[in-house]
């Protein structure tokens, strides 16, 4: 499954909640979030895996591999899309952590990112 997204991103994050770190099978979720219309499926749509609902928020995965791609949020306003399978790097990084307050108790964060409970202020 492919897709295209212009490399617009409006914000970016690293989130440690619990749904992130389930999905991702990681600490944490590295993404980017931009406007859905940004982002189109270029190869293998009828592929994809959605976890939620379908109408409102979900997960979208590669139907091949099982990797989480985006996800659908905001009302399906915008799409966080996960950093790591983008093929070039971004001009946007990550800003800070969020959701620390329910991250990992075994992932230490060790960088000057500020840290957030849940969203920034």
């Amino acid at each position: 499954m492919r897709y295209a997204v212009t490399d617009a991103f409006r914000y970016a994050f690293n989130c440690h909640c619990s749904q992130c770190r389930r999905a991702t099978g990681s600490a944490f979720k590295p993404f980017a979030g931009i406007e859905r219309k940004a982002l189109r499926l270029t190869q293998g749509g009828g592929q994809a895996m959605i976890y939620g609902d379908p109408q409102a928020a979900h997960d979208v995965h590669c139907g091949l591999c099982g990797s989480l791609l985006f996800s659908v949020v905001r009302e399906g306003a915008y799409v966080h899309v996960t950093l790591g399978t983008l093929l070039d790097p971004p001009a946007i990084r990550p800003a800070a952590h969020i959701f620390v307050g329910s991250k990992a108790p075994w992932f230490e964060i060790a960088d000057a990112l500020p840290q957030y409970d849940e969203f920034p202020p």
